[in-house]
C-alpha cells in the first residue's frame, strides 16, 4: 500500500509504543509523548500505549493497523518487539529483527564493522573476573567502559587512570554481564541521523562534561549542538556516506542514527548505531531534521511511512 503523507488517513489506526521496561523507560516516555502529539496534530488516528508485558494483547484488542515504535533499549530496540509484530502482521517503524538485534549489541556491531573494514576504535571484551591490567595494556588509556546492551550512555565511564578501572567496570556490570573497553578517541563527537536512504545534516555535540553522557544528553543546559557541524562540505559528504554505508552494513534501515568521533587528524571512528533514537526536546534527529527544513510533524510522518509493511506481510 502506497502512503500519501498529505492524507494521514492512509496510515490507519496507529499505536505509538513507548515506556517499556528497559533502563531507558523515562526517555522513551518523553519521546512517545512528543511523537504522539505531533501525529495527532497532523490528523493521524494515533493512540499511545505505555508498553508492558501485555502489549501484544492490547495491540490485537485495539485492532491497530500500524505501530510507531519508540521503545528505547531492551525489549523495544533489540528485535524482540519487532519479531512479535511480524508474527501479528502489524507493520512497524524502523529496522527489522536482524538490524535491531545486531545494533543493540555494541560488541557484535563493532565485529561486523571491523570485518567489513569500517573504522571503529580498538576494543577488548570485559567479563567478570577479567584481567583488567591486561585489558588496559591491550587497549591503552584513556578508554571507555561500555555495557554492550545499553543505550543513552547508561553505565558508561571514561577511564583515564588505572586505579579507576575496577570502579568503572563495577558500574558497567550493574547494567550488563559483558562490557567492552574501547580506546578513547580524543576529538569532536558527531552524529548522523538517517531518514530512509538519506543522511540528515551532521551534528557536532559539545559539552563541558567529561563526555556526552546521559546527563549531557537529556538534562544539562550546557550542552551545545552545532548544526551545520562546521566541517567542509566535501568532508561532511564523505562522512555522511560512510555513516549511511555503516548503517546498512549492520542491517539497519528505515530511520536511525550513527554516532562517531573525529580524531585530531580528522579521521572518523564509528561508535554505534541507534535504531530507535530519542525524539525528546534534547534529541538529535529532530534537531538535524529542522536544519534540513523538515518540521517535526513532517518528520514523524516520514518516519511512520517507513513502517515495514512488506516485511510484515512476507
Amino acid at each position: 500500500m502506497s502512503i500519501d503523507l498529505n492524507n494521514p488517513k492512509t496510515f490507519g489506526k496507529v499505536a505509538v509504543l513507548y515506556g517499556g521496561w528497559s533502563a531507558e523507560r523515562d526517555v522513551s516516555l518523553k519521546s512517545g509523548a512528543t511523537v504522539l502529539a505531533a501525529l495527532k496534530r497532523s490528523g493521524v488516528d494515533a493512540h499511545g500505549i505505555d508498553a508492558g508485558r501485555d502489549v501484544l494483547e492490547l495491540l490485537v484488542q485495539g485492532r491497530f493497523q500500524r505501530v510507531f515504535n519508540l521503545l528505547h533499549g531492551r525489549g523495544g530496540e533489540d528485535g524482540v518487539i519487532q519479531g512479535a509484530l511480524e508474527v501479528l502482521g502489524i507493520p512497524y517503524t524502523g529496522s527489522g529483527v536482524l538490524g535491531s538485534a545486531l545494533t543493540m549489541d555494541k560488541l557484535r556491531t563493532k565485529m561486523m564493522w571491523r570485518q567489513a573494514n569500517f573504522p571503529t576504535p580498538p576494543w577488548a571484551v570485559v567479563k567478570a573476573g577479567a584481567d583488567l591490567d591486561a585489558v588496559m595494556q591491550t587497549v591503552g588509556l584513556p578508554l571507555a567502559i561500555k555495557p554492550i546492551h545499553e543505550g543513552s550512555s547508561i553505565g558508561i565511564s571514561k577511564v583515564t587512570r588505572a586505579e579507576d578501572m575496577r570502579g568503572a567496570c563495577a558500574l558497567g556490570f550493574e547494567h550488563d554481564h559483558t562490557l567492552i573497553a574501547e580506546r578513547w578517541i580524543a576529538g569532536g563527537e558527531y552524529t548522523a541521523g538517517v531518514l530512509d536512504t538519506k543522511v540528515l545534516p551532521l551534528i557536532r555535540m559539545e559539552t563541558p562534561r567529561g563526555f556526552y553522557d546521559f546527563q549531557a544528553k537529556y538534562h544539562a543546559d550546557t550542552t551545545r549542538y552545532h548544526c551545520p557541524c562546521g566541517l567542509p562540505p566535501e568532508q561532511e559528504k564523505l562522512i555522511a556516506a560512510l555513516c549511511r554505508n555503516a548503517f546498512e552494513a549492520v542491517g539497519a534501515d528505515g530511520w536511525g542514527r550513527v554516532d562517531l568521533m573525529l580524531d585530531s587528524d580528522h579521521r572518523p571512528w564509528l561508535l554505534e548505531v541507534n535504531t530507535v533514537p530519542g525524539m525528546t526536546d534534547h534529541s538529535l534527529v529532530p534537531k538535524a531534521a529542522a536544519v534540513a527544513g523538515i518540521e517535526l510533524e513532517t518528520l514523524v510522518l516520514r518516519i511512520l511511512a517507513t513502517s515495514l509493511e512488506a516485511r510484515a506481510e512476507a
